[in-house]
């Protein structure tokens, strides 16, 4: 079994609403990645529970999740971005996933009023607040880094944040 990796502890951040929604944000987005430093590529793609949701497939997703609600990109079929094609690598899903947050912080710096209307697709209706873009996005990336962290632990024993 590999060693347990000591927890990282919550972020210490500023003061300011936006500070702290960023602050913990950042913090899920860098445990999500991180579950596939070190992973195998088939390791990465091996589907864990019978939907088929893999490592490689989960962080794939919250790409698609980030560029949707912080750059106003949409996408035909969220279930297809759990699925990763041939040319998907590890180091290429961990790059284009920190790019896209990348991006969404530089438009999330620019929000002096946290109320005032996300990034939207052109053809959807009226976008959320960015206030409730950023606590969603604290929800689904939580979410979804439980479900690597469990997936990471039983493909070679790896816990912790």
């Amino acid at each position: 079994m590999a060693p347990r990796r000591k927890d990282t502890p919550p972020p210490s951040t500023g003061g300011s609403e936006k500070e702290v929604l960023v602050g913990f944000l950042d913090y899920l987005r860098s445990s999500a990645v991180s579950k596939l430093d070190g992973v195998g590529e088939a390791d990465a793609r091996a589907a864990a529970v019978p939907s088929g949701t893999s490592l490689l497939g989960l962080v794939r997703h919250l790409t698609f999740v980030e560029r949707f609600f912080f750059l106003g990109e949409d996408t035909a079929d969220w279930k297809s971005t759990f699925t990763c094609g041939e040319s998907d690598t590890v180091p290429g899903i961990q790059a284009g996933y920190r790019q896209a947050v990348a991006e969404a912080n530089a438009v999330i710096g620019t929000y002096a009023d946290l109320g005032e209307p996300a990034p939207r697709a052109a053809g959807r209706r009226s976008s959320p607040s960015m206030r409730w873009a950023l606590t969603h996005l604290i929800e689904e990336t939580a979410r979804h880094a439980g479900h690597l962290d469990i997936i990471r632990e039983n493909i070679d024993g790896r816990t912790g944040r």
